[in-house]
């Protein structure tokens, strides 16, 4: 057992137990049993929103003059607009305070990026806000991910409302996440919401780094963060139609290319309106055309999604992208699924290759085993699909170092193959 697994397997600190709280004010001690302090009003005030070059121009020269990380936060307007980009972005800075951002007044935030760079940026969930930060200049050189370190610490919800209610023993108002943030202007409450989300983000991260630290497993957060900021942007998804809701009723190459058909079209009216693709047409509605290949415009508002709130031209041009399908030769239809370029389905190994399924049951007894030791989620060890890949084509020679080189080849950490290739080196022997 390493150091890491026994001080995991002592009580945590944070992870159970009564909320600890950090002395923003006067607080019980932390052996009490208390009900976490709702925070109702971040501590400076609401700032006004930044949406001028002038006021951008403040707020770089304070942040650049801010000691200390800098927490970030991005909001989106997912299920509202199209794409991902940001709609606000919150910063928040020891000697700065607290700025509120408007990406649409302000959409090049490259000179902000460029004045904060090499400090470190504290983000929640980082992979979900880099995207569209990246989009508008900002990108760090070092971060903290507040909800990876409380995976790997063993926090059973992670989410930032129940991490900062179990670690700092506040409770964050979340009721307006979900909502529209291209509204403008902005209403009160949601500015006072943006605002709380990187209020108790510094301090949050202290705590973290604290028991993550206790664990033996600081290094290891290290290692994932460098790893998070260091990856390049993801590559454009190939055929992203294939990912309709309702896909796998699909069967028909016709069909599918109906499916195809209608979702690039609606990609394209969704891209020009600046809506969700969702609120032009539904992935049902999408399916329910593939499957039915109406030969009209008559039978095509019989189907579900199509009803008589759509207008005769939108009807059309539905009807069009079904015909433009129909009429394809059969040399331009799609085939059915996607080339695999990893090993098949689990389920199907028994049938393919059986020693590879006696290998991949014993790899995942001993990576769960392992996981629930040191309390962390089996994922976070290392991905499924890892797992999976060295089993399916081992080394041919599976020591201990091959097991290594394997795994390092696929992207794991070198804390995740120290822990892991002595696990699967057995599990590829049996």
């Amino acid at each position: 057992m390493t150091d890491a697994q026994e001080t995991a397997a002592e009580p945590a600190l944070r992870t159970t137990g009564a909320p600890r709280r950090q002395s923003l004010v006067s607080l019980p001690p932390d052996d009490v049993e208390a009900a976490p302090i709702p925070l109702l009003e971040p501590r400076e005030g609401i700032p006004p929103v930044v949406a001028t070059d002038e006021a951008l121009a403040e707020v770089i020269a304070a942040f650049a003059a801010g000691t200390g990380p800098v927490a970030v936060d991005a909001e989106r307007a997912s299920g509202y607009r199209y794409g991902q980009r940001a709609y606000l972005v919150q910063l928040r800075r020891e000697g700065a305070g607290t700025a509120l951002i408007d990406p649409v007044g302000c959409p090049d935030l490259s000179g902000l990026g460029d004045a904060l760079s090499g400090t470190e940026w504290i983000l929640h969930a980082a992979t979900q806000d880099l995207p569209c930060l990246r989009e508008i200049g900002m990108i760090p050189t070092r971060l903290f991910d507040t909800e990876l370190a409380g995976r790997l610490a063993g926090f059973p919800r992670v989410g930032l409302g129940a991490m900062v209610e179990n670690v700092l023993g506040y409770a964050l108002e979340k009721g307006h996440s979900a909502v529209d943030w291209s509204t403008r202007p902005l209403p009160e409450p949601w500015l006072r919401y943006a605002a709380l989300d990187v209020e108790l983000l510094v301090d949050l991260r202290d705590a973290l780094e604290k028991e993550l630290d206790r664990q033996g497993k600081l290094d290891w957060a290290h290692q994932e963060f460098e790893a998070i900021a260091s990856a390049p942007p993801a590559p454009p998804r190939k055929d992203p139609w294939r990912r309709t809701s309702g896909m796998h009723k699909v069967r028909r190459r016709r069909q599918m290319a109906v499916v195809r058909e209608l979702w690039t079209t609606r990609d394209r009216v969704a891209q020009r309106r600046d809506v969700s693709p969702g609120k032009v047409l539904s992935d049902t509605a999408i399916v329910e055309a593939s499957l039915s290949l109406p030969a009209t415009v008559q039978a095509l508002t019989a189907l579900p999604g199509f009803g008589h709130r759509m207008g005769r031209r939108q009807l059309e041009q539905w009807q069009a992208a079904v015909d433009r399908a129909k009429a394809l030769p059969d040399t331009e239809l799609p085939q059915p699924g996607q080339p695999l370029t990893g090993p098949p389905p689990p389920r199907s190994w028994a049938d393919k290759d059986p020693e590879a399924a006696a290998r991949l049951s014993a790899a995942r007894a001993a990576v769960s085993e392992l996981a629930e030791r040191i309390t962390m989620p089996q994922e976070n060890l290392i991905t499924p699909d890892t797992v999976r890949r060295v089993c399916w084509e081992p080394p041919q020679d599976p020591t201990v170092e091959n097991v290594a080189a394997a795994l390092t080849g696929h992207g794991a950490r070198q804390w995740q193959v120290d822990l892991v290739a002595p696990l699967l080196a057995k599990a590829l022997v049996i």
